[in-house]
């Protein structure tokens, strides 16, 4: 670890072109506040707009300022794992770069970390500037994957947190290539507190959690500290096993007192319908599982950094993995 570094903050970032000067002076502004040394690192992954060249120009005019640009879009837990393996600082903030998240919150979470906390969390009051489904599906998602999952992950919080050096270096040993960061950090353990906070709309840009990647995201968390999605399929075959013998009952019975208000086709089409889905939902269930075993087994590196770039060493095109 460089000890000249105090903190490092992780910003990944896609797409982020029209916020990016002004994250940067807030951030900037936040930091030089502490007093301490620091390192910004803008993890791009894979942006197809401006954003690149603008850090670029931070970096040449900023020596805090560093740039790893991604081969390709890897995703934004990889973006955040690969800001944490190259980070230097004693203590490592994760911070996304369209502003939803206020930078000078930062200044409590070193209050806290200071205070003797390993991991300081950032956990939502309120949701501003997002439609009232976004708000209830994130909602949702939070309190079935805390229901869900064998450890506790805190309710409304993102990624937004300061974690200790320690805490970086044990996250660094873990070899998941579906990265869930969160579920992560509270897996690891430690001495955790929670910063409260009203979370902002967005700057400018568009969301980079549509409903698609927050399912993903979803997936994620429950296929890598849960296994109640594979015990529910062994819980519901059997449920429908008894169910199937006391329907059996019930149609013997009328077919004792002789009659023909339930039988026929329809029935046994409906049956077959609702047993032909079940079996597939399950199936699919445990196809995510092996599905992730195989990716796991294949040890491809996680990401391909295919440049770095600030003022200590100015590399280009310099391929690197991790």
């Amino acid at each position: 670890m460089n000890n000249n570094i105090r903190y490092s903050v992780v910003i990944p970032v896609y797409n982020e072109e029209a916020v990016l000067e002004q994250t940067y002076r807030r951030l900037k502004q936040v930091m030089a506040s502490s007093g301490e040394a620091y390192e910004l690192i803008f993890v791009n992954d894979g942006s197809c707009d401006g954003s690149v060249d603008l850090i670029k120009g931070l970096c040449d005019r900023d020596p805090s300022v560093k740039l790893l640009s991604f081969s390709r879009n890897f995703g934004h837990q990889v973006a955040i794992t690969a800001g944490m393996d190259y980070s230097k600082g004693a203590a490592v903030v994760v911070i996304d770069a369209d502003l939803q998240d206020p930078p000078e919150l930062i200044l409590e979470m070193i209050d806290k970390w200071k205070a003797g906390y390993e991991v300081v969390y950032a956990q939502r009051k309120q949701r501003k500037g997002e439609t009232f489904f976004k708000k209830q599906t994130a909602h949702l998602f939070y309190r079935f994957l805390n229901a869900s999952t064998d450890i506790d992950i805190p309710v409304d919080t993102g990624d937004f947190r300061l974690i200790d050096r320690k805490v970086c270096d044990i996250l660094k040993q873990l070899p998941e290539k579906n990265r869930y960061v969160r579920g992560l950090v509270s897996w690891v353990g430690f001495k955790q507190t929670a910063v409260e906070y009203d979370r902002d709309p967005r700057l400018a840009g568009e969301s980079k959690y549509p409903l698609k990647k927050m399912i993903k995201l979803c997936l994620d968390g429950l296929t890598s500290f849960s296994f109640k999605p594979i015990k529910l399929a062994s819980y519901s075959g059997a449920g429908l096993i008894a169910l199937g013998f006391v329907y059996l009952i019930f149609l013997l019975l009328f077919k004792i007192v002789g009659s023909s208000a339930i039988g026929g086709w329809n029935l046994v089409l409906v049956g077959e319908m609702v047993l032909t889905g079940f079996l597939l939902l399950m199936m699919g269930i445990m196809g995510e599982y092996i599905g992730r075993i195989y990716d796991e087994t294949r040890n491809r590196p996680l990401y391909v950094v295919g440049e770095s770039y600030h003022q200590e060493e100015k590399e280009r095109n310099v391929m690197k993995i991790g």
